[in-house]
Formats: C-alpha cells, structure tokens, sequence
C-alpha cells in the first residue's frame, strides 16, 4: 500500500521530490496498522499518539523549570541569559512558549495584547520627512512638548542596561529608531515588565518625543509604548533574510515583512500598472469591466479553466481573454475602450507562465496596427523613463545570478523606433529556404515543408503538428533570440491569426504583430478582422484543428459575429501582459517574484474534488 501511494506521488510530481519527504518519514514510521492522529491541545496540529507524549512531557519539563526560582544575578545578565535561551529555540518551542505568554496576556488583560485602536498622528515615512531634515532636532536633544504617536513593526531589539532599550520600528518600508529609557517612561516602576513583553515582529504603537541621539541618529523617545498585536513565531534575521524560494512564494506576508527588495518589486508593479492606466485614459480612451465567466472560451488561443453554474445548471469557461467583449463594446460606439483584469489559461507553470494573470487590453477605432505599433512605441518608452528618471536603458539579467562574476546581462533600449522582424523573410534568410506563398500557408503541402523543416533543424513540436503549431516553434527557435531591445515581429500567416485582418497587399499574410522583449513576448496586436463573412471561415478553421486534438484552439461565437454583422468600423486591437513586463523591468527572471500569491502546487496531498449533489 505504501509503495503504491509513493509510487502514485511520483507519477504525479516528476519534476520535485521535496514535498514527498513528509511522506517518506510518515511510510518510515507507519506499523502495519492504521497510526491514529490526535489533536495537540497547544499547536492544533494532528500528531501521533507517541509524538504526543513526547511533547507533553518536554512542556512539563519546560513549566517545572519556570516555575523553578531564579538565582540572585544582576538584571543585565538575567536579560541577556534570558535572549540566549529564546534564540536557541527550534521554531515549534518559540513558538509555544510565545503562545502561552500571549494566552497568559489575554486572561490577565495587563495588558491587552489585541487591542481595538491606537491612533496614529503621523506615519513613519510623515515623521522622517519631518523631523529628519539637519538642523530639525540637534544632535543629543529632544523636542520639548512636541508628541507623536507611531506604530509600526519591530525588526530589531537592543537593550543597553535595564533601564535603556533599542528598537528598529519599520513601516511603509521606512525604518525609525525608539530609544525607550525609563525616566522618559510614564510609568517608570512598570518600566522592565512592560518592555519584557516585546519581542521581533510584534507590532506595537508608541507615543513620545522626537529626538536624535549623540551619534545623531533620529529616534522617538516614548513615554508610552503599546502592544498591538504580537507575533507568534520566531522572525527570520534580518541580515540573512528569508532564503528558502518556496516559503517566500507560498507566505508572501513573511517575505514583504523580511525583504526590501520584494516590497520595491510590488511598488514598482503597482506604479507601471497605473502608469498604463493612466497613459490609455490620457489618450481618450475609456476604462471598462466584462465578465469573467462565459459559454465560450475566445479571444485567444488557449485551454480554458472550466466551472460550473449551479443555478443554470451550466458549464462555463473562464475567460482566457476579454477581446471579444470588448470589440462588441466599438459595435456599440465606446470608440476607446481598455481593461486591466485578470485572465485564466489551464496551461503550464514555468518561469514565465503562470495560469491567472493580469493582462492590458485597448481596442481603438479607426486605427491599424501601425497605429498602434506607434502607440506602444510611445507608451513603453515613457513607462521606463519614468522608472529610470529619464533613461531609455535598462539592464536585465536572464539567469537570475546579478552580482555574481561573469553573469550574463541583456542591456535593454527603449528608445523608438523599434527593430522589426518580417516573420517569413527572417525565417527564409536564417534558415536559407524559400517558403511556399503566403496564401498556400494553410494547405497540406505546407504541412509537409513545415514538418520537414522542423526535422531538419532539430527543432521540437509536440502533436498536434498543425501549421500554425509548427509555424510557432521554428519563430521560437530562429527570430525570438534575436529580441533582446524591444523588437516587433510582423507578417505573420493567417493561419496563425484568427481574429485578424488579411494584409493589405501581402496575400496569405494578415496585419499583426507581437512585440518581444528579452526573448519573450509582452504584447500581440492585429488590424482587427470586421468581415463577418470571413470571421465565420476562420471560426470554422479553428474548429477543425480543435478536431485533430488541438485543445486550444477556439469555436465558433455566433454573437461575436452577429455583433460584427452590425458593422466594427476598421479597428486597431492591443494586449500586453503586465507580469512578464514587470518581469523585465524589474530585473525578475521568474514569474512568481511579480505576482504576490502565484500559483504553488500543494505541500500536502488535495483529495479529489467530487461533484455535489444536485440542490432541490
């Protein structure tokens, strides 16, 4: 039985083995009955009934030892002995004994350690601008009847004697000094107790005084200092950080409490996503919402999520785009409209993907795609000299070891105009061939040269090998590497473009690009197809791959086409995905270091998921 369910947790996780040692020591400590799990009355978790013993008999000892009157030694040392033993604590002791004091806290209300309020006069970052600047509070001196009241998280605490204790109170990603000494207490015989209670973590509100010390270093002297909610576990150094990958990912909270550099990534993605925003409406372009679930998945070419709707007793996709929403809202005569919203593709997990993301979508009428080739131009290139202060460069690092010698370092130019690939003439000239014509592309003919390519040139395509599929793989191993600084690639195959316009004056080809940065794509964009004749023979194209096996392809939408037949003046269409451009310009080599909660496979096993039973 236990080989067969390590053997089934294999099968299922081929690429990591850490999450299955649990596993192994939970096999290596099983008898050949069922281990029966009982509740630990301190942590909540399900242990063994011996491991259970084990734990109370190591609290009994533990409480034996408090109780155990201390010997006469000055208080220094007491508090010196006394952060010792806390600090070689394993993690579950921490935090059991934390636990009982803070239990202790809550019965005895001296004080509460979960209180409803405390009132804040000014933030941290408010009181540096403030009271920072030279010459504001000298050097060794206090500011007389001024008082402030902070609050903020504890990183580090110092004691210098009894009487004289340091703290590090971060917050906004600012950091203060309190410099508490109990003659500026207001309760100085309760000084020792009060600050006994402290400890890394806890968040705490004090009032007091602004003041600078003779190292002139700028402080608040308190005269009061409030618990306002501890932290129950022990918190990572500050000076090693929190290194384990996995945990920063799966305790995000953990990670912005420890890393500066994380806090910075999520401002920086917060500023680009506003800046978007803000640029797109600049350009009269109108802000709107459309719905995450739908009965068809279009839009894009993608496997969807699906659910289910109880009420209508209806399977509904998530959408893996909102495009087709939004060009029926330029049939209705919102000329301009964008959204910024999140989007669901049941794909891969890798380095750059992730299966829900955020995703900028602008449709734009009366414009092509060189419209909106310019328009990106304009809007990226003004995004990073804001984030640079006026620099068109930036630097990024593709292994993800900066600092480290001999690292690769890709120098990005966001200076327009950008480089422009022409799909099929880089392809022709790197691979030293002459394509079929562009209006042969789709034929069975052109299966066999694509496939044949690809074998000659060792380059990979799993089934189904469809034209477009092939067409995919050879650009992805001759014409991708090739974009370092933001470079278009233009002239693709209809075949590969279902939802845009033909080319103008290249037969077989349509008005579309992709925009690639550092090897990857960060947008696509078309001259939008408004032909509904010719949408329908699309539709139908995409519904024959989908019958040789090609999951992603798309179906018919017969409102999208109705709402075509109302007539889509000619239109330019846009998507970016946010993250892989916060990606970039931030320096990140992997998906999950720009999404706060990114997708992670479970620690432990997830029983399956059984339908309910219809409702009445």
């Amino acid at each position: 039985m236990y080989r067969s369910l390590l053997s089934s947790r294999l099968r299922h996780s081929p690429r990591s083995t850490r999450h299955l040692r649990p596993l192994y020591t939970q096999i290596r400590t099983m008898t050949t009955e069922e281990v029966k799990l009982l509740k630990d009355p301190v942590t909540g978790e399900l242990i063994s009934k011996t491991e259970l013993k084990r734990r109370e008999k190591a609290r009994a000892k533990e409480a034996a030892k408090a109780n155990k009157p201390a010997p006469a030694v000055a208080v220094g040392k007491a508090e010196k002995s006394n952060a010792i033993n806390e600090d070689d604590l394993n993690p579950n002791q921490y935090y059991e004994m934390r636990s009982r004091q803070i239990k202790k806290l809550k019965e005895t209300q001296n004080p509460n350690p979960y209180p409803h309020k405390f009132h804040v006069t000014r933030s941290i970052t408010d009181y540096i601008d403030t009271y920072g600047p030279e010459g504001k509070v000298p050097a060794g001196t206090k500011l007389e009847n001024v008082t402030e009241s902070l609050a903020g998280r504890i990183h580090n605490i110092r004691a210098s004697g009894a009487k004289m204790k340091f703290y590090d109170l971060h917050a906004e990603g600012k950091k203060v000094q309190i410099m508490a000494t109990q003659q500026d207490s207001s309760d100085p015989d309760a000084f020792i107790a009060t600050h006994d209670i402290f400890r890394r973590g806890d968040i705490v509100g004090v009032v007091g005084t602004p003041s600078r010390t003779k190292k002139g270093e700028l402080s608040i002297s308190p005269s009061e200092i409030v618990l306002l909610s501890p932290n129950l576990h022990q918190l990572p150094s500050t000076h090693f950080g929190l290194k384990d990958q996995e945990t920063r990912y799966r305790k995000r909270y953990l990670d912005l409490i420890i890393s500066e550099n994380t806090r910075n990534i999520f401002i920086k993605r917060s500023q680009i996503i506003h800046y978007v925003r803000n640029f797109l409406t600049q350009q009269g372009f109108m802000e709107v919402e459309t719905p995450i679930t739908s009965l068809l998945a279009g839009g894009a070419t993608a496997k969807p999520f699906v659910t289910h709707h109880n009420d209508l007793n209806l399977d509904l996709f998530l959408r893996v785009a909102p495009e087709l929403y939004l060009k029926e809202l330029i049939v209705g005569g919102l000329d301009r409209v964008f959204e910024i919203g999140r989007v669901f593709r049941n794909e891969g997990i890798d380095m750059t993907h992730n299966p829900e993301f955020t995703i900028c979508e602008f449709y734009m009428a009366y414009a092509d795609m060189y419209d909106v080739m310019d328009l990106t131009e304009a809007m990226v290139e003004g995004l990073v000299k804001v984030l640079t202060g006026g620099s068109t460069k930036m630097l990024f690092h593709p292994d993800g070891n900066k600092g480290e010698p001999g690292a690769r370092v890709y120098e990005m130019d966001f200076q327009r105009p950008w480089k422009r690939y022409d799909m099929i003439e880089t392809l022709e000239e790197k691979l030293g061939v002459k394509f079929p014509p562009g209006d042969t592309l789709h034929t069975d003919e052109a299966n066999k040269f694509l496939r044949d390519l690809c074998a000659k040139h060792n380059v990979d395509c799993s089934e189904p090998k469809t034209n477009a599929r092939l067409l995919d793989k050879l650009v992805g191993d001759f014409i991708e590497p090739l974009c370092i600084s933001p470079s278009f690639i233009v002239g693709h195959p209809q075949v590969m473009s279902p939802l845009a316009k033909w080319h103008r004056s290249r037969p077989g080809l349509c008005e579309r690009f992709e925009a690639f940065l550092c090897t990857k794509e960060i947008c696509n964009a078309y001259t939008e197809l408004n032909d509904p004749f010719e949408q329908r023979l699309r539709f139908e194209e995409q519904v024959r791959q989908k019958e040789q096996g090609d999951e992603e392809a798309q179906g018919i939408d017969e409102t999208f086409i109705d709402a075509l037949e109302h007539g889509l003046p000619p239109t330019g269409g846009w998507g970016m995905g946010i993250d892989r451009l916060v990606m970039f310009l931030t320096d990140s080599t992997n998906i999950k270091e720009v999404l706060l909660f990114p997708a992670m496979k479970p620690e432990a096993p997830v029983p399956p998921v059984t339908d309910a039973p219809p409702v009445a």
